[in-house]
C-alpha cells in the first residue's frame, strides 16, 4: 500500500514534494510507488501512456535515496515523477512519435536533451505518453494507440498534439510532463485539461534527439499544475546543447524568474482576429485575467488572418518533405487523416510556400512593434473547451467549421514568429475547463511567467481537481 505521507504530498506541489525528498521526510522510491499506484489505476481510463517504465523509475529513486543516505545534496527536482510525449527519446525504447511506423525502429540509445536535464535535476522519468501522430493533431486522438482523455470528462477530448502530457497532468498522474508544440500543441492540452504549460521562445530549449514535425516551428517545452513548478522546471531545462544548432548564437538566458506581482508589467489584450470566433467562455477567461492584471487596452497585430494562412502552408510543406519516404514506403500505415493532409503539403507550389515565409518576417517585425510598449498581450488558447471526442465540428461565429483544423485559431499565429507563451487556465461557471495565452516578447519567458504567477495569486489561473 503507498505511503499516505508520500501519497498526501504527491497530490501537492512538484518542489513541496522535492523538498520532503531532499530532507529525508520521504523517500523518492515511495514517491515513485504512489505515482506507479495511481497510473495503475487511472490510466487504463485516461490512456495517457504508452510505455510505463517502472524499473528504471525504481532504480532512479533508490540511487536518489542512496546518495541521500550517503550526504549528498540531491537536486532541485529530487524525486519528482515526470513523464514525456513520446517523441522524446528514452533511452531503452523506440521514439513512437504516436506513429505505427517508428514503433518497429531500434530502441533509443540515449535520453533527449531535456529528459537528462530533468534527470540531473532529480525527477524521476516514469514513460513515454500518447499524442497524436507525428504531432499533426490537436484533438489528442491516435488511431494507433487508442485517444487520450481528459480528466475532466473522459467523454471530451485531452487536446493535442501533446494529449497524454495534459491528460496526464491534469488527471495527476505524474506532477511534470514534458511536450512539444508546432502550432499549439502544449497550449491546447493545458487549455482543455486545465492545467499550466510553456511553449518558450523558439530556439530556448534543446530539441535534440526528439522526433520533429515542422523544424522552423517546433518548440519543446514543459506542463505543471502550479505556476512555481513550471518555472522551476523551465529552470532546469534551460542552457546551451551543442546538439541542437537551432540553439546557437541566442541571448543568454534570464535566471529563474522572480514571481511577484503585478507592479511594472505593462499588459494589453489582443483585440481583433483574438476576439472572434470564440465562445462566452474564452472570452470571459480573458476579462477575468486583464482585470487582474490590470489590462485596460485592447491591441491588435495586423493580418493574423494571414499569417495563420501562411502558418498552414509552411506546416504541410515541411511537414510532407519530413515524411516522403515513409508516405512511398508504407502509406497504409497512417492514419488517414494525417497521410492525405501530409500528401496536400508534397504538391504545395514552391512560389506558395516563399510568399509564406517572406510574410513570416513582416508579421514577426509588427509584432515586435507592439512589444516595445507591453510587456504581456493576453488572448484566448483556445475558442471552445474541450469538444466531445470524436466530434467533427462545432459552431464559431455562427458558422459550422471543422474541429481538427480550427481548435488552433489563436494558437497557430504566435508559433508562427515563435513567441514565448504561458498557457494559464481560469476555471469558469462551465464544468470544463479552459485557458488564456500569456504572451511575451522573444526571450522574455520570465514576464509571461510572472504575469501566470500573478493571476495565480489572485486566484484567477487555476489548476481544477481532475474529476477521477
Amino acid at each position: 500500500m503507498p505511503d499516505p505521507v508520500a501519497a498526501e504530498l504527491f497530490a501537492g506541489p512538484a518542489l513541496a514534494l522535492a523538498r520532503a525528498v531532499r530532507e529525508g521526510r520521504i523517500s523518492a522510491r515511495a514517491v515513485v510507488e504512489v505515482a506507479l499506484a495511481r497510473i495503475a489505476a487511472i490510466d487504463p481510463v485516461l490512456n495517457a501512456f504508452t510505455d510505463v517504465t517502472a524499473a528504471r523509475a525504481r532504480a532512479q529513486a533508490d540511487a536518489l535515496d542512496a546518495a541521500r543516505a550517503a550526504g549528498a545534496e540531491l537536486g532541485p527536482l529530487a524525486g519528482v515523477p515526470f513523464a514525456v510525449k513520446n517523441l522524446f527519446d528514452l533511452e531503452g525504447l523506440p521514439t513512437r512519435a504516436g506513429s505505427r511506423i517508428n514503433r518497429d525502429h531500434a530502441p533509443a540509445t540515449r535520453d533527449a536533451t531535456l529528459v537528462e536535464r530533468l534527470t540531473a535535476a532529480g525527477a524521476v522519468c516514469l514513460g513515454g505518453l500518447n499524442m497524436g501522430e507525428y504531432a499533426y493533431d490537436f484533438t489528442g486522438e491516435n488511431l494507433h494507440d487508442g485517444n487520450s482523455r481528459n480528466p475532466h470528462d473522459i467523454n471530451h477530448m485531452s487536446g493535442g498534439s501533446s494529449g497524454g502530457s495534459g491528460s496526464a497532468v491534469g488527471g495527476k498522474l505524474v506532477p511534470l510532463a514534458l511536450g512539444s508544440d508546432t502550432n499549439g500543441s502544449i497550449r491546447v492540452p493545458s487549455s482543455f485539461c486545465g492545467i499550466f504549460g510553456l511553449k518558450p521562445t523558439y530556439g530556448r530549449l534543446s530539441r535534440a534527439r526528439s522526433f520533429p514535425f515542422v523544424a522552423s516551428f517546433d518548440h519543446l517545452g514543459p506542463f505543471a499544475r502550479n505556476v512555481g513548478d513550471l518555472a522551476a522546471v523551465y529552470d532546469a531545462l534551460m542552457g546551451p546543447d551543442p546538439d541542437d544548432p537551432a540553439m546557437t548564437g541566442r541571448p543568454a538566458e534570464p535566471t529563474l524568474p522572480q514571481l511577484g506581482d503585478a507592479d511594472g508589467l505593462r499588459v494589453a489584450v489582443l483585440g481583433g482576429w483574438f476576439a472572434r470566433s470564440g465562445t462566452p467562455q474564452a472570452y470571459e477567461a480573458v476579462a477575468r485575467a486583464a482585470k487582474a492584471l490590470g489590462a485596460t487596452r485592447t491591441v491588435e497585430l495586423p493580418e493574423v488572418e494571414r499569417a495563420r494562412a501562411a502558418a498552414f502552408i509552411i506546416t504541410m510543406a515541411e511537414g510532407a518533405s519530413l515524411h516522403l519516404d515513409r508516405l512511398r514506403d508504407r502509406p497504409g500505415d497512417f492514419d488517414p487523416a494525417v497521410r492525405e493532409r501530409l500528401l496536400a503539403g508534397a504538391v504545395l507550389p514552391a512560389a506558395w510556400i516563399a510568399r509564406a515565409q517572406k510574410f513570416r518576417r513582416w508579421f514577426h517585425d509588427r509584432a515586435l512593434e507592439l512589444f516595445q510598449e507591453w510587456d504581456v498581450l493576453i488572448a484566448p488558447a483556445t475558442p471552445v473547451p474541450a469538444p466531445r471526442s470524436g466530434q467533427a465540428t462545432f459552431v464559431l461565429d455562427g458558422k459550422e467549421m471543422l474541429v481538427r483544423p480550427n481548435i488552433g485559431i489563436y494558437t497557430q499565429p504566435i508559433s508562427f514568429i515563435g513567441l514565448p507563451v504561458v498557457a494559464a487556465p481560469i476555471p469558469g461557471g462551465e464544468p470544463l475547463p479552459i485557458a488564456v495565452q500569456l504572451i511575451a516578447a522573444p526571450w522574455r519567458e520570465d514576464a509571461a511567467l510572472k504575469a501566470a504567477r500573478v493571476l495565480e495569486a489572485a486566484g484567477v489561473a487555476v489548476a481544477p481537481e481532475p474529476s477521477l
